[in-house]
């Protein structure tokens, strides 16, 4: 599944084909998503108008329209969306195409159909409830060493499910919850009540240096995931942790450990990580 840095990747690759270009059509096929996709919504406030900005909170991508609507895109687990040409051939499961006035297409495509295609109307916008309840950004300055040592105060949890917990903070998924934990020294199963302060600002600044450089790598490719441009990420040539169970550990070459935990798989090396 995409995670934040896939999905912001995909946002800054979409923003200069799409901003100050109308979407002069919108074209349906007859497979459902993981929720309907709301035809008289995309013709009503989408078709026709113009795109003002291309924003992302959480893995959601947010097409933001000049009459005030906003179309809300998720990914799921295999969704892509690339720019073709008006008239390229089309894919099986090519189910959204949004026809722009520059030539090209915008197609929304979805293999396992776990994606998910919203439309909100300019009210609507206002009283959204679809990020009611998200944990900040992690980029952004309310990810906060005091505010993690608040949320974590008294709990037992696992430091690792506590991160990928959207109401803890948003994007943050396996992959990378593996790889920050080990560029901040700390062992996936520690519970986060124990973390103190200076801890807490080594998951900060581990956060923002693992996904910084994986949105600078393009993100990370394991299966399904591409650019809107069509190519793939690499940063999976950068993880120190994911994936390198038995492998030495490129700081103090002891093995990497695996288990899972919370039915995810959880790498780390166990001299490094406390």
């Amino acid at each position: 599944m995409p995670e934040l840095p896939e999905v912001e990747v995909i946002r800054r690759g979409l923003t200069p084909h799409l901003v100050g270009r109308t979407i002069t059509r919108v074209m349906i096929s007859n497979r459902r998503l993981r929720l309907p996709v709301p035809r008289a919504k995309l013709n009503l406030w989408i078709q026709s108008d113009r795109v003002k900005s291309v924003d992302r909170r959480a893995k959601y991508l947010l097409v933001r329209m000049n009459n005030g609507a906003m179309l809300v895109l998720h990914l799921g687990m295999t969704g892509r969306l690339a720019f073709f040409a008006n008239g390229a051939p089309r894919a099986v499961h090519d189910h959204l195409r949004f026809k722009l006035d520059s030539g090209l297409e915008l197609r929304f495509n979805d293999v396992r159909r776990f994606g998910s295609v919203q439309v909100l109307g300019p009210e609507d916008v206002k009283g959204t409830q679809i990020f009611a309840g998200l944990g900040p950004e992690p980029l952004g300055p309310d990810f906060s060493s005091d505010y993690l040592l608040e949320r974590a105060q008294s709990k037992v949890r696992p430091i690792k499910n506590f991160l990928m917990d959207a109401r803890v903070v948003v994007g943050i998924g396996n992959i990378y919850a593996n790889e920050i934990l080990f560029a901040a020294g700390i062992k996936p199963t520690r519970g986060v009540g124990t973390l103190g302060k200076s801890a807490w600002e080594r998951v900060i600044q581990a956060s923002r240096q693992v996904l910084e450089q994986a949105i600078a790598c393009g993100g990370t490719t394991i299966s399904d995931y591409v650019r809107s441009s069509g190519e793939t990420g690499y940063f999976q040539c950068e993880l120190r942790v994911y994936g390198r169970k038995g492998e030495a550990c490129q700081r103090c070459r002891s093995l990497i450990s695996r288990q899972v935990l919370a039915g995810r798989a959880t790498f780390y090396c166990p001299r490094c990580q406390r």
